[in-house]
């Protein structure tokens, strides 16, 4: 079992042989015995420690030893951008929410990435699961890069932030307030080193309105505004990878129209707000899916009538607009059958998420005991979300994902992971193979420039290190 430190100085007692803070950063002694057990440790207390500063300085930890041990947080807007000119075609880059099991289910993407020379994988958490999952940008981003460390990955990390969501009620009830929300959000991801932010206004998208410019109005404003406000971030002269939205997910299908409006229109804004900035590079659509996928009355997902053509169209006109091409959202459940059908029509990448939480509730090695408690609470807890024609399992199904937080640590220890995982890894190496992403590892190293990315030293790991008799 992972130890968490209970202070900064057995935080670096757990360092041992393998690591020591040297001129304001960490040098690797060990690399073999560092990425195998120290990170692990680090990871746990990070992530369930209960003294902050020494929560602090287990991110801190875990941020250099990615940077020394090359694993940095990158932006994939130049691949993109390579994209939107023609140069690289033919792949779909998955970008995997990852709600449980952090740094298990990191440490999984990455070693099936090295397996297949997989380069072009994002990783992301949208701003919905932040809450529910008790994971804010510091505590992702510290989890994922260790992750990638104790798989052994050296390159780019590209952590995500997906669906940075305005609320239509909040909004219209106070604008200001709800923007302010985003803008926030923005700069947590920044500080927290992610690269690469999903900003979904499309919730503001008013049909009622009588011209598709009208209707696009307050979705590519808002738009606009937030890339200015991350371009104005920018302080390590790499370029965020910002994507934009026209349809919401689980409504009415996009179409050209829709999307030229809100291209046009966002262009003005953005010149307008800042000149010469540099716009979103992906834009997502509607082509049927829903998030989550429907659930059945019996507990089983339906068969989702996807419009690929939808897909293919709209990647046309994004890439003559200088974008990488349109985003699938909602896919995960879809059926394995499909998935090699999207980068046959150029989609540019494909959001996955509720896929890989079914498969750790529903593998047959999860605990019946830990269901039941889940499902309790499920019942106790998200009474109010309950649907009147709902069946019991429709209900667990659509609410069991606000149980990630509140057994965080249960998820993170089940005494079953490795069966789980593994069968979590049969699905992701299947999904870059269907993809077209095995062997990009060149693609991207030929367009990726990855930053390092230096945090100050915490003063309390700065006085621990100093007093007499520390290891470090």
């Amino acid at each position: 079992m992972p130890h968490v430190a209970e202070s900064v100085s057995d935080l670096i007692d757990r360092l041992g042989g393998t690591a020591h803070v040297e001129d304001e950063g960490l040098v690797v002694d060990d690399e073999e015995a560092f990425r195998r057990d120290t990170t692990r440790d680090l990871a746990w207390t990070a992530a369930f420690g209960t003294d902050e500063t020494t929560v602090a300085a287990g991110q801190w930890l875990i941020h250099e030893a990615a940077r020394a041990l090359g694993a940095h947080s990158a932006s994939i807007h130049e691949l993109y951008m390579a994209r939107a000119r023609g140069d690289v075609h033919g792949f779909t880059v998955p970008a995997i929410n990852i709600r449980a099991q952090t740094f298990d289910m990191a440490r999984t993407v990455y070693e099936a990435a090295d397996a297949a020379d997989v380069g072009a994988v994002i990783v992301e958490l949208a701003r919905s699961e932040q809450t529910y999952t008790y994971q804010r940008p510091i505590d992702y981003a510290t989890a994922v890069l260790a992750g990638a460390v104790a798989a052994g990955w050296r390159g780019p990390v590209f952590l995500q932030g997906d669906h940075y969501q305005f609320n239509a009620k909040k909004y219209a009830a106070d604008p200001e307030a709800m923007t302010e929300e985003i803008r926030r959000a923005c700069r947590l991801a920044i500080d927290a080193g992610y690269r690469n932010i999903d900003i979904d206004s499309s919730t503001l998208v008013d049909l009622s309105e009588p011209t598709r410019d009208a209707q696009q109005h307050e979705n590519y404003v808002r738009a606009a505004e937030l890339t200015a406000l991350i371009r104005s971030l920018e302080s390590d002269g790499v370029t965020i990878s910002v994507g934009g939205e026209i349809g919401e997910v689980g409504k009415e299908n996009s179409n050209e129209e829709e999307l030229v409006a809100y291209l046009d229109g966002y262009r003005a804004e953005l010149e307008r707000r800042a000149p010469d900035a540099i716009g979103i590079s992906k834009v997502s659509v509607q082509t049927g899916t829903s998030h989550g996928g429907v659930p059945m009355p019996d507990g089983t997902v339906a068969k989702v009538k996807l419009d690929f053509d939808v897909l293919h169209r709209l990647g046309v006109v994004a890439r003559q607009y200088g974008l990488a091409g349109a985003v699938q959202h909602g896919a995960s459940t879809l059926p394995d059958e499909l998935f090699h059908r999207f980068p046959a029509v150029e989609t540019a990448e494909i959001h996955l998420a509720t896929g890989f939480q079914n498969t750790l509730y529903e593998h047959p090695d999860f605990p019946q005991s830990l269901h039941r408690e889940i499902e309790a609470w499920c019942f106790a807890n998200t009474a109010d979300e309950r649907k009147p024609e709902q069946t019991d399992q429709q209900f667990v199904y659509t609410t069991r994902k606000k149980a990630i937080g509140p057994f965080k640590r249960q998820l993170w220890e089940l005494p079953t992971k490795d069966e789980i995982l593994a069968a979590q890894r049969r699905k992701i190496a299947f999904l870059y193979t269907e993809l077209g992403v095995n062997g990009s590892r060149e693609m991207i190293d030929s367009y990726i420039r990855p930053v390092e990315q230096r945090r100050p030293l915490p003063d309390a790991l700065r006085e621990a290190i100093a007093a007499p008799g520390a290891a470090g």
